[in-house]
């Protein structure tokens, strides 16, 4: 495993992390070190692990073997519903209720957690995304398009505040235009909000784009972990040459 460090506090931290589904190996002893205020893309293909490795972090799979840190705490010392309000999720498909409101959906971790300003939290979340509240809050998640869906599912990620968002496949399903839109939006907001994000995808170049600092796995395991420059000038594998040839961002 390539991994290019850096002098940044460290966030989210894995190490040495092992998890199988039934006979299949998902992640093979991976290390990964998230920097506060960056945001890290893991792209690979499909079975890769990433999808599982980002889940760690949320303890939406735990792993069998290593250690899982949010900051300085590990993860399992943690109740999984304190440590998921705390950190933003944002599902390949929105995860949207379908029986709630648009605002009600945004403003329901706010709410969990007891906050009486959650309605407003919720607005506010909506207008960051550029969802209008008094023209969409009330609408059902069926009667919005697929790229105000995945607004929606951002703000309600955001909608508390949290200092990290975890995002799997957010885009994938959109079309080309409303994706590169919100792309931009989450781009933005990173930037703004100062936000750790750790993002999962399987396009290289939304990786580019969108990653200070691009995962690159394979298999269960981490092939290289750079910024994207040094991934270009200096691939660690064959299969990470591979990739960016593929992918037309490097000559053979």
């Amino acid at each position: 495993m390539q991994d290019g460090g850096s002098a940044v506090s460290t966030s989210l931290a894995a190490r040495n992390i092992s998890h199988h589904f039934g006979s299949i190996l998902a992640l093979d002893d991976v290390s990964l070190e998230v920097a506060e205020g960056r945001s890290t893309a893991i792209v690979g293909e499909s079975g890769s692990g990433k999808t599982t490795l980002l889940r760690c972090f949320n303890r939406l799979v735990e792993p069998e073997r290593g250690e899982v840190r949010v900051g300085d705490k590990d993860v399992r010392a943690q109740s999984p519903v304190t440590l998921r309000r705390d950190i933003g999720y944002v599902q390949q498909h929105g995860g949207l209720l379908p029986h709630w409101p648009v605002l009600r959906n945004v403003a329901v971790v706010p709410w969990l957690a007891g906050d009486p300003e959650s309605a407003r939290r919720g607005e506010d979340a909506l207008r960051l995304v550029g969802l209008e509240p008094e023209r969409f809050g009330e609408r059902r998640p069926r009667e919005l398009s697929g790229g105000q869906r995945q607004r929606a599912a951002l703000a309600r990620a955001l909608a508390a505040r949290p200092d990290i968002v975890l995002l799997d496949e957010p885009f994938g399903a959109l079309d080309a235009i409303t994706r590169a839109d919100l792309q931009a939006t989450f781009h933005g907001l990173q930037r703004e909000l100062g936000l750790t994000a750790v993002l999962v995808t399987h396009d290289l170049r939304e990786a580019f784009e969108l990653g200070d600092r691009v995962v690159v796995m394979r298999a269960g395991q981490v092939e290289q972990a750079a910024a994207p420059t040094e991934l270009i000038a200096s691939p660690a594998t064959a299969y990470v040459k591979e990739l960016l040839t593929r992918a037309r961002m490097r000559d053979p």
